[in-house]
């Protein structure tokens, strides 16, 4: 039986939502991850440090009686003019606050409050780079003009750099990396790191479209071509330090999901471990399991690696994975990654 122990992991990019669904879905990463860098986005979006106190107690009060003793939210800002520089400063000297998040409006879930140009903020970026305070960013253009396939190239060609360049102390978390021209954008500049799913990492388009069409792989950025996947998944198994897990996992209802105009999102936060020691597994590159999960993740954002430990195990669990979570009221959740749960345990 194969089996490895590496410290406690890290999840750099959650969306745990709010009310029924952050009480149904939070203990699934609070089991799972020491830390968990909570996205912004509700409606209204977390613009203050008040509001990710309260926030954060939410998350805390929905973890559940069987959290890991070190489960701690990390807590993000949401990046548009209604966030005040001098909150931001109090929130990150108080521990409240870790980094700021920047959506393109429109660009995904819940971006409706997001910016029109990154550079826009170019005050906050400066205040936030002499502080140390990272910039998270969801790297896609909204420009219909621009092939979906593209467009986080795009973003970063036109709107990124340029910020990179202006503000060049800055750190940068490129989110949910989906193409090798983001792999090249974190692996050519300083002081950027980039995040990679587990879909992104195990899936491509043929997955999504190939044999009848799979609204419960959209997501936002779109998952992309084999090619693309492939050079994600050597990144992430490459030991490259830039690069770690951020799971992206975004729970949506199934009458959201599988419906005329499906939501971007995909909960995979039960089965991340799983599904990546899969991965790492069929490619004889366990050894880098605990840089991606573990240590890459920290050192990019000036924190310790977990000083607990978990072990996956190879093996059949006692029980079937579900593919499906109830939150309530007959509302269903799928669950990415039951297959790849069917192989390991976690402990």
């Amino acid at each position: 039986m194969t089996s490895i122990t590496i410290a406690a992991p890290d999840d750099w990019h959650v969306h745990l939502r709010d009310d029924h669904m952050l009480t149904a879905v939070a203990p699934f990463t609070a089991n799972a991850f020491r830390y968990a860098l909570v996205m912004p986005n509700l409606v209204p979006p977390i613009t203050s440090t008040a509001m990710a106190e309260g926030y954060r107690a939410r998350i805390l009060a929905a973890a559940g009686p069987d959290a890991r003793a070190d489960f701690t939210p990390l807590m993000g800002l949401y990046l548009n003019d209604d966030l005040v520089i001098e909150d931001l400063m109090a929130g990150v000297a108080a521990g409240i606050v870790i980094a700021v998040k920047y959506y393109p409006a429109g660009a995904t879930t819940n971006s409706e409050a997001g910016g029109a140009s990154l550079i826009g903020y170019q005050g906050v970026l400066e205040a936030m780079a002499e502080a140390g305070i990272p910039l998270l960013v969801h790297a896609e253009s909204t420009d219909p003009d621009i092939d979906i396939f593209d467009r986080e190239a795009a973003f970063l060609d036109t709107e990124l750099a340029p910020a990179c360049d202006a503000v060049p102390g800055l750190t940068v978390t490129v989110e949910h990396l989906s193409t090798r021209a983001g792999l090249d954008f974190v692996a050519g500049r300083d002081g950027v790191g980039g995040s990679i799913t587990p879909h992104h990492l195990t899936c491509d388009r043929s997955d999504v479209l190939a044999n009848g069409l799979r609204p419960d792989l959209y997501c936002k950025p779109v998952i992309n071509s084999r090619d693309e996947r492939m050079a994600l998944a050597s990144a992430a198994m490459s030991g490259n330090p830039s690069f770690f897990i951020g799971t992206d996992s975004a729970p949506h209802p199934l009458s959201h999901k599988e419906t005329g105009r499906a939501k971007p999102g995909i909960f995979n936060a039960p089965y991340a471990l799983e599904v990546i020691a899969e991965l790492f597994y069929e490619n004889d590159a366990l050894g880098q399991l605990e840089a991606f999960l573990s240590l890459n993740g920290p050192a990019h954002y000036g924190l310790a690696a977990a000083e607990s430990t978990i072990t996956l195990r190879r093996e059949e669990p006692a029980e079937a994975p579900p593919e499906i979570v109830t939150i309530g009221d007959g509302v269903d959740v799928r669950i990415f990654g039951a297959e790849a749960a069917g192989c390991w345990t976690v402990s």
